[in-house]
């Protein structure tokens, strides 16, 4: 029996945002479909040749109040990065926390609009240390 990734859907509260967010990590929009009648929206982004691998937000036009808040329960999703301080300062660069800094040249953790945690693993071996990343601490759960 074969079994094929197809994509991980993570539920966002403001589409625009999440959107941005993701954008910034180098994902773009493959794919997006609006049902009126069940007021929500799908939209798919992936890394450039890498459509195969989407990740799919769901945005409910009426709200998800009704849902848990925390999206921990969720785990992570994780993508590969030719710099990681280079990514990571980009983000900062755009507002965003990092939450476990690149300390290892290796591994860093950031969170989306909608608390999910994203994992950044470098590319290949890890990068020497280096500052300001070798010295931060960790700024929050990831």
């Amino acid at each position: 029996m074969k079994i094929k990734y197809l994509h991980t859907m993570v539920r966002v509260k403001d589409l625009e945002k999440s959107m941005a967010f993701y954008e910034l990590l180098g994902l773009k929009e493959i794919k997006r479909y609006d049902s009126e009648a069940g007021r929500f929206s799908l939209v798919y982004l992936a890394a450039e040749g890498q459509e195969e691998c989407p990740v799919e937000l769901t945005y409910n036009w009426d709200g998800d109040d009704g849902l848990p808040s925390d999206s921990r329960h969720f785990g992570h999703l994780a993508y590969g990065v030719e710099n990681i301080y280079d990514m990571c300062q980009h983000l900062m660069d755009n507002g965003v926390v990092i939450n476990r800094p690149p300390r290892d040249g290796n591994m860093a953790f950031v969170r989306s609009p909608d608390n999910i945690s994203v994992e950044l693993l470098q590319i290949g071996d890890a990068l020497a240390p280096a500052e300001p990343w070798a010295s931060m601490e960790n700024t929050g759960h990831w």
